[in-house]
């Protein structure tokens, strides 16, 4: 049984890419589990400008607050960046492109724009424990009155 078997950084790797094409394919992983199956009864996710969603339903709740906010999404697998701790903590930074409410956004287009995150998980018995996001909430760039700087023409 997979839950009793320990797991390697290949093993953690795996399901965080499960996660990342579950969040691509509105929420479906490859082999069809639905995305919050890939995360403990118990798990947090922080999202910024959210805050901290514990255990399934907040998650739901997250995810569903964001999806609202997203037209679509797409990680840049090929270009992520992984940091594996030697213990259940594994940290992946990468680039992501697509389409919110408020207008479409491409990491490095301009280079200041959002796409550019950093993800830290805590992966044991094959399922997400902990994933806190780091990233620019602001898909859009207009947040200008507050970083007027983003106005100026590129």
């Amino acid at each position: 049984m997979l839950s009793n078997m320990t797991m390697s950084d290949e093993h953690r790797k795996s399901v965080i890419l499960d996660y990342f094409r579950a969040f691509d394919n509105g929420g479906v992983a490859p082999d069809g589990r639905h995305i919050l199956e890939l995360f403990s009864e118990d798990a947090q996710v922080y999202f910024p400008k959210w805050g901290i969603a514990t255990g399934r339903t907040q998650i739901a709740e997250l995810f569903a607050d964001l999806s609202a906010r997203l037209i679509s999404i797409t990680h840049d697998y090929a270009h992520f960046n992984w940091v594996f701790s030697g213990t259940d903590v594994v940290v992946c930074e990468g680039t992501s492109h697509g389409e919110h409410v408020d207008g479409a956004w491409c990491a490095g287009n301009p280079d200041w724009a959002a796409g550019y995150w950093c993800d830290v998980f805590e992966v044991r018995d094959w399922k997400i424990h902990r994933c806190f996001i780091y990233l620019d909430p602001d898909y859009a760039g207009q947040d200008c009155l507050r970083y007027p700087w983003l106005a100026k023409p590129i």
